[in-house]
């Protein structure tokens, strides 16, 4: 699965996940400061997962019907290791049962929902 990093997701877990040989791109050196409706059109464009931290896609998904099909993670968490979300996202990815394709997942320190758009 591709993955798009948006510009608040840590660099140290961009490089786990890259690391882990996943196909990473990162907004803010392929195209820093773009609005979240470009972010969310490269990520259709590119067939790609959002990740970030950023909690209006969901009112970009939800309320004005923005919808990428291969899904979004958003991460709610308060405090965390720079290289936990990408740790977290490595986890999603290699569970059978997690359905990304037109899902935001959100990650929540204690918990993970799915949200099917």
């Amino acid at each position: 699965m591709k993955l798009l990093a948006n510009e608040n997701f840590p660099i140290a877990s961009i490089d786990y996940l890259q690391n882990a040989g996943f196909d990473v791109k990162a907004i803010r050196f392929a195209a820093r400061g773009i609005s979240d409706e470009e972010v969310l059109l490269m990520a259709v464009n590119e067939n790609r997962i959002i990740l970030t931290f950023d909690r209006d896609y969901g009112e970009l998904i939800f309320k004005y019907r923005h919808r990428p099909p291969a899904g979004v993670i958003y991460f709610r968490l308060e405090k965390f290791t720079p290289e936990l979300p990408g740790q977290i996202v490595e986890k999603l990815l290699k569970d059978s049962n997690m359905v990304f394709e037109y899902r935001m997942l959100v990650v929540d320190a204690d918990k993970i929902r799915q949200k099917k758009y």
